[in-house]
This record gives C-alpha cells, sequence and structure tokens, in this order.
C-alpha cells in the first residue's frame, strides 16, 4: 500500500533486505489516496478515504466515464510512487483483490506495463486442496472470485505477465492459522503456488481489519511445524521474480 500511513517505514525495511521480494498492492478501496481527495471525488468518501461502497464503486466504474479517468489517474500514480521508492517491483496485486473487477484490472494492465510489471497474483484458490486440508460444504469466496479470476489469467498471459498456477489465502483471509498453513504445504499441488498472509505484532495498528488473526498468522510463518512441512514437500521457494 504506497499510500498507507506505514508505506515510508515498509519501504526503508525493505531495502534493508535485498533478497526480500517486494510487490505493489495497489488500492482503490477502503483505504487512503495517494492524490488528492480533490482531484478523484468520485473515488473518496466525505471523508476523504476510498470508497467502501465496493458494489456501487463498481458499478460507477463502469458507468462513468469521469470516474474510470480519476481511477486511471489514482493508479498510475501509485506505480509512479512505487517506481521513485527504487525496488524492484517484484509482482502486483490488489487491495481485497478489487483487481477481479475488469476495468480495475484494464487499468493496472495499462500503467503497470508501462512501468516494469511483470507478474500479476491471479487469485485461482483450487477447492480440493482446501477441503483435503480442513473439509468444509462450500468455501464461497473461492467459488465467487474463480470464475472472474480465470478471465484475469487469459488476459494477464495475453499481456505476457507471470502469474502462480494456484494462490492460497481467499478463504482463510486474516485466519491463515499455523495448522492451516502447514497442510496447505503438505498438500501443495503440481505447478507454482501463492500462499500469502497478514502477519503482524498483536495489537490494534492502523488499518487492522476487525477479527483478523495477525499474531496467529505470523507465529504460523515463525512455526518449526510449518518449516519441516517445507522441508518435507522440498519445494523451492522464492518470489514471482524467480518465474520469469
Amino acid at each position: 500500500m504506497i499510500g498507507g500511513s506505514a508505506a515510508k517505514d515498509a519501504v526503508a525495511r525493505a531495502k534493508r533486505m535485498p533478497l526480500l521480494r517486494v510487490g505493489l498492492h495497489v488500492t482503490v478501496v477502503e483505504d487512503s489516496p495517494l492524490l488528492p481527495a480533490g482531484d478523484i471525488p468520485g473515488l473518496v468518501d466525505r471523508n476523504g478515504s476510498l470508497r467502501g461502497d465496493l458494489g456501487a464503486f463498481g458499478a460507477a466504474i463502469l458507468v462513468k466515464p469521469s470516474t474510470r479517468r480519476q481511477l486511471r489517474r489514482e493508479i498510475r500514480a501509485q506505480f509512479e510512487a512505487y517506481k521513485a521508492t527504487g525496488l524492484a517491483l517484484d509482482h502486483v496485486n490488489a487491495h481485497l483483490h478489487y483487481h477481479l473487477h475488469p476495468i480495475v484490472l484494464g487499468e493496472i494492465l495499462a500503467s503497470g506495463l508501462d512501468y516494469g510489471m511483470r507478474a500479476l497474483r491471479v487469485p485461482i484458490e483450487p477447492l480440493g486442496v482446501l477441503r483435503r486440508v480442513e473439509p468444509t460444504p462450500t468455501y464461497p469466496v473461492a467459488l465467487v472470485a474463480k470464475a472472474w479470476a480465470l478471465m484475469m489469467r487469459q488476459r494477464a498471459r495475453r499481456a505476457g505477465l507471470v502469474s502462480t498456477d494456484q494462490v492460497f489465502g481467499l478463504s482463510w483471509s486474516g485466519h491463515m492459522t499455523e495448522e492451516r498453513l502447514a497442510g496447505l504445504i503438505d498438500n501443495l499441488p503440481e505447478g507454482t503456488t501463492e500462499i500469502y498472509t497478514h502477519p503482524a505484532m498483536p495489537g490494534g495498528h492502523a488499518g487492522a481489519a476487525p477479527g483478523y488473526g495477525y499474531a496467529a498468522e505470523l507465529a504460523a510463518l515463525l512455526s518449526c511445524r510449518c518449516r519441516k512441512a517445507v522441508e518435507r514437500s522440498a519445494a523451492k521457494i522464492g518470489g514471482y521474480s524467480d518465474l520469469l
């Protein structure tokens, strides 16, 4: 989140870890815009924050040319700000996976290719793997996202972008416990896989999502159980840049 309050600190930390693969988390909803609110009135609420009415905003992008132009400027400004950090651009994704919206995806592709984007998260989450780890009747988030994500994959490939074969983190967003993470690693499907988490120290930090188990996700990433699962899998670990 290049426009977030912690962006400067995050960039400084990333520069101290040159092997870290860092991407741009394009944010067009539910956070702070990079551009002044007065320049993008169709994207913000009365408080100057990016809109949280996701359905109405998605419709506005479709029917209002002025909103689409503002969206284009905000997305381009975020790519420009990321470029100014000097960090390599490992990949691109979007807050709340809002790049599943075809207009938002189009603007990310148009701006990103100008700024050296080479990889894009395509959130296709295999239900069979989830059920092997934790049987449940349905995983609605993964089901809803799949159809749009398949179209996204086609557009990304036509643009020459790299994506993984599958992504895990949608259905258990904010609740990627040690048991779930180890289970996914033990059941990795063929091909390339991204597993994303939201690790943080305990406490109500700015922008924290209600109910998210940030500390539990951090503990999962640091656990011996998950490390041993990685060793058993013999999987190669890296970022999107390693797939190029």
